[in-house]
């Protein structure tokens, strides 16, 4: 990178966790956000090099399961209608060092619950989830939930789909594949809204996402791959959710 001196052991971690969330088709924002944390890396310059690389790694995640036939636009659209708009306000916001630390710390925290808890939930769609009324449903709830979700997408630098995912489980809208493909989709739209309003206060160098985004490319490329064979890494998970969470309490203990 040609702003920030980072070590080489960085790289390899950015590979794992670009394998770990691509195999549940996210991006890996929250993750690469948690490392820079970890390697003292903390600053709102950071999160369009994040956005950067959740597109490249969401945007493989969204072609496997799409490939596998997982993908709905109908359930995407009510979600980006409203989050799209608000993740570029959210990237215009320029946070104080102290409320992005927390901020961030409060998503990672937020990430690691999901990684580690949120997976195991199983859910079966039926026919009866095609109905007039719960498409209705989708748009009553989707389109401000969505809007919620892209403004802090643009404020931290993350694609959403970390909370998108557990949204739709829990609200049973979709099954873990389909989750993980509308969730890819969500990410990628969400982090190219962002990453434009970095780029329109001139906030990135994109060859600072350069070097990274070769080995998220190719973490990416494996795990969703992994994702789609239907192979969960939980083992992984877990470890990525403790690194999630020693991040956050280095962020918020800095400022309490």
């Amino acid at each position: 990178m040609t702003e920030l001196s980072l070590p080489l052991i960085i790289f390899p971690l950015f590979f794992l966790v670009a394998f770990v969330y691509s195999s549940v088709g996210h991006g890996g924002a929250s993750g690469y956000l948690a490392l820079f944390a970890l390697f003292g890396i903390v600053s709102p310059s950071v999160a369009p090099i994040a956005l950067t690389l959740n597109i490249v790694v969401a945007t493989i995640s969204w072609w496997r399961y799409r490939k596998s036939g997982y993908f709905s636009w109908s359930l995407l659209l009510p979600f980006v209608i409203g989050s799209i708009p608000a993740a570029f306000v959210g990237g215009l916001i320029r946070l104080p060092q102290q409320t992005f630390s927390l901020l961030l710390g409060l998503c990672l925290f937020w990430a690691a619950f999901r990684l580690a808890f949120i997976a195991e939930i199983k859910v079966e769609v039926t026919a009866q989830r095609e109905a007039v009324d719960q498409r209705r449903k989708h748009w009553a709830w989707g389109v401000p939930l969505g809007g919620a979700l892209g403004l802090l997408s643009g404020l931290v630098g993350i694609g959403g789909g970390i909370f998108l995912s557990p949204l739709l489980l829990l609200l049973r809208w979709a099954d873990a594949k389909r989750t993980a493909a509308v969730s890819s989709a969500f990410i990628v739209l969400n982090s190219l809204s962002g990453l434009a309003a970095h780029f329109s206060r001139s906030n990135m160098k994109i060859l600072d996402a350069l070097p990274l985004a070769l080995v998220v490319l190719v973490g990416g490329f494996v795990g969703s791959s992994t994702g789609a064979l239907r192979l969960r890494p939980r083992t992984l998970q877990i470890v990525l959710a403790i690194v999630l969470v020693l991040a956050g309490v280095k962020l918020v203990g800095k400022i309490l």
